[in-house]
């Protein structure tokens, strides 16, 4: 029996329409999201969750439509006129849609909006519950819907979500200014994927996170509630088969003889957008208007093929667009048109899909020069319609998506109205032959990295990052294992305990002097010292001093500042004579505490440590990353190693580690109980020093040599108790 895959969008790929006597047909929407989406080819049986296009009052007609397409594997949501309009027309559109464009200006926020986006989010998430099976994969699409992964989380924890953002998503700067940035964020976690179309957007997200959320990526993962969560950039590609072999079609074929009738003589510019404020279609009319200002040779030689597809035409702000750019259409063509040419050709309507591969096919030059675009897949499809007999101009804006992978497009800024009269001039004038070697070079990364491309890798680092959770659950600390760990503690007679201390025994604090153990800490560790056979070792790297005052009362062994000094039985060994720090070494961190508003510089005698727990996450990680590069020249001379644990850099001789204190502790007499517990990187030499019938434990679950997990530091003083009880 086949995988079943939900996809979840605003929009299914078809919408309802009625005629006049109350009869129902379905038509295939436009937009890449649903032509994408619905060419996509998998092994997976395929349905789609989404609202039909049209609400419906009337519980005959919802049933109706429900069974018509549900025949489809189409699954309808049925919202009422004020949810959707205040959802989408409201919260999506007055406030995200601006918002993750760049333009904060034309934002519109109102607290009924965002309750009707939560509203509406929940009855998407309902409506999955309700349909899907248990353990089932569903792929959440878009801004629309940001808040379904947590929502599907919270009450299906068996399922796997994806999710991916068709949109740009904002620098931290932007994003920060929405009242609900941290539910949007959170309900994005909900996911164990997310994917973007490039690595900015996923670099806004991923620094979004850290500075809202005060959670912490390693590499592009995160681990959220004991899960590890992925992100990645995967720019979205087209069918490109489907519009590639278009141009053989009879339709089209007469559909390009019917045009060139009308425009002999005439070299065809390409415009073709959503009416949308981000499209820039009015800066690229004025652009226009300037090259046919500075070009008079070209008059009667060049015409622009201007198709604008409604869109919210309802929305006044839509509608004085649509005004304007009717004005302005009239002022070029009342300027400069003469019998037999007209410069701009307008369509205002959605072309069925020939006229519109004909216009491909027809067009020598494609303008696109969005102000903000997620990706622009029209960009795409012009490319791959095109031949390399018929070659063409792709002029694209530095501000789409496409323009990271279409390099050998004519790359526009889209604010530069000169640029793009100039590029227009190079597109015309540029050699047939160089025409031909962009368009080869474009074509071959398109066809490659097409939609089932596309999906196939989204599909891939979904399943490995849903493979990677079941191995980090495989390691969690069950029951049973804690019943197993208990009866192995009773049977043992020597048994050694090594637990380090920040961060494991105590949580993290911004000022590290004030993590100081708990009473309940304390009072654990005199439980388990002084039970008859039991050696415990504080394993830290704190200061040897500050360690001797909070526990030097208790009946534990201390190895503090990385196993550098050792108490042992009640008596301090410093574990070797002296290490050298260089002038340099000190400037370049004395540097780093100056230029990082909240980190501090701990001295301690056999090391150095930066903190930066206080300091911004971006910075604090930025400067952590600099500080490492200026240093390993300088520690390479006097054999000191750097490591880097939860919010600090730290210097230290490399002849002595966590690891040596265990060797040292296993050299002597022989245990039959050893065991180890740590949360960073620094413990890792502790769990390798340990032999093959220890108990490795990590505090968190992040890739470690540890054999165990926990998934918080909250679990780890009743986990101790209920061991040893």
């Amino acid at each position: 029996m086949k995988q079943k895959l939900y996809i979840v969008s605003n929009r299914l790929p078809v919408k309802a329409t009625v005629d006049g006597k109350g009869n129902f047909s379905f038509i295939r929407s436009e937009g890449g999201l649903a032509t994408g989406l619905d060419s996509l080819k998998t092994d997976y049986e395929k349905h789609w969750i989404g609202w039909p296009g049209m609400c419906f009052s009337r519980k005959k007609d919802q049933y109706e439509v429900k069974s018509s397409l549900e025949a489809m594997n189409f699954h309808p949501i049925f919202l009422s006129q004020a949810q959707y309009k205040s959802y989408y027309e409201g919260y999506c559109n007055s406030m995200l849609w601006p918002l993750c464009h760049y333009f904060y200006g034309s934002a519109q926020y109102k607290k009924t909006y965002w309750e009707s986006y939560k509203e509406v989010n929940q009855i998407f998430a309902d409506e999955v519950c309700r349909l899907v099976g248990f353990g089932c994969w569903v792929w959440v699409q878009d801004y629309q819907l940001m808040l379904v992964p947590a929502m599907l989380r919270k009450k299906r924890p068996d399922l796997h979500v994806g999710f991916f953002l068709h949109i740009p998503f904002p620098s931290y700067e932007l994003f920060r200014v929405l009242p609900e940035r941290d539910d949007l964020l959170k309900g994005l976690l909900g996911a164990d994927f997310i994917g973007f179309h490039t690595h900015d957007y996923l670099r806004h997200f991923m620094s979004s996170v850290e500075r809202a959320l005060h959670l912490e990526f390693h590499l592009e993962e995160v681990m959220v509630n004991g899960r590890a969560v992925h992100v990645d950039a995967l720019p979205m590609g087209i069918n490109y088969n489907l519009y590639h072999r278009a141009g053989r079609k009879p339709d089209v074929q007469a559909f390009v003889e019917e045009i060139k009738k009308s425009t002999i003589g005439c070299k065809l510019i390409l415009s073709c957008d959503r009416l949308d404020y981000s499209k820039g279609i009015l800066h690229r009319l004025m652009a226009f208007d300037l090259f046919l200002k500075s070009h008079h040779e070209y008059h009667g030689k060049v015409s622009m093929m201007m198709v604008v597809v409604p869109s919210r035409d309802k929305v006044e702000k839509y509608a004085e667009l649509k005004r304007k750019i009717d004005e302005k259409i009239g002022q070029i063509n009342g300027a400069y048109s003469k019998l037999g040419w007209l410069p701009i050709r307008y369509i205002y309507r959605a072309l069925p899909f020939e006229q519109l591969m004909a216009l491909y096919k027809l067009c020598d030059i494609a303008l696109i020069t969005p102000l903000r675009d997620g990706m622009n897949l029209v960009s795409k499809e012009y490319v791959a319609s095109k031949s390399v007999d018929d070659p063409a101009v792709l002029i694209l804006s530095e501000m789409a998506g496409a323009s990271v992978e279409l390099k050998d497009a004519v790359i526009v800024n889209p604010n530069d109205l000169n640029q793009i009269e100039n590029a227009l001039e190079t597109a015309l004038k540029m050699p047939r032959e160089e025409q031909r070697r962009r368009l080869l070079s474009m074509q071959h990364i398109v066809s490659t990295f097409d939609i089932r491309q596309w999906a196939a890798d989204f599909m891939k680092e979904w399943s490995n990052v849903i493979e990677r959770n079941r191995q980090l659950t495989s390691k969690v600390v069950t029951t049973e294992r804690l019943d197993a760990f208990h009866t192995f503690y009773r049977k043992a007679s020597h048994r050694l305990f090594f637990l380090d201390y920040d961060g494991t025994l105590v949580g993290f604090q911004d000022d590290p002097l004030k993590a100081v153990p708990t009473p309940e800490l304390i009072s654990l560790l005199k439980k388990i010292s002084e039970e008859a056979g039991n050696t415990v070792v504080i394993n830290s790297g704190r200061e040897h001093r500050i360690l001797e005052h909070w526990f030097g009362d208790l009946p534990v062994d201390i190895a503090a500042e990385h196993g550098a000094f050792l108490k042992r039985k009640g008596v301090w060994t410093k574990r070797f004579i002296r290490y050298g720090v260089s002038e340099k070494i000190r400037k370049i961190l004395n540097l780093f505490v100056c230029k990082t508003p909240g980190s501090r510089l701990e001295v301690k005698e056999t090391s150095l440590a930066w903190h930066y727990r206080e300091v911004d996450s971006w910075l604090g990680d930025f400067r952590s990353r600099q500080l490492v590069n200026a240093l390993m020249p300088e520690c390479a001379k006097y054999n000191m190693q750097i490591m880097t644990g939860n919010k600090v850099v730290e210097l230290k001789s490399s002849t002595y580690n966590k690891g040596t204190a265990v060797t040292e502790y296993l050299s002597g007499a022989p245990y039959d109980f050893i065991f180890a517990i740590g949360d960073d990187t620094t413990d890792e030499d502790m769990y390798r020093a340990l032999p093959d019938t220890g108990i490795s434990v990590n505090v968190g679950q992040t890739a470690s040599r540890a054999r165990y997990s926990l998934k918080s530091q909250k679990e780890v003083l009743p986990f101790l108790n209920r061991m040893i009880q």
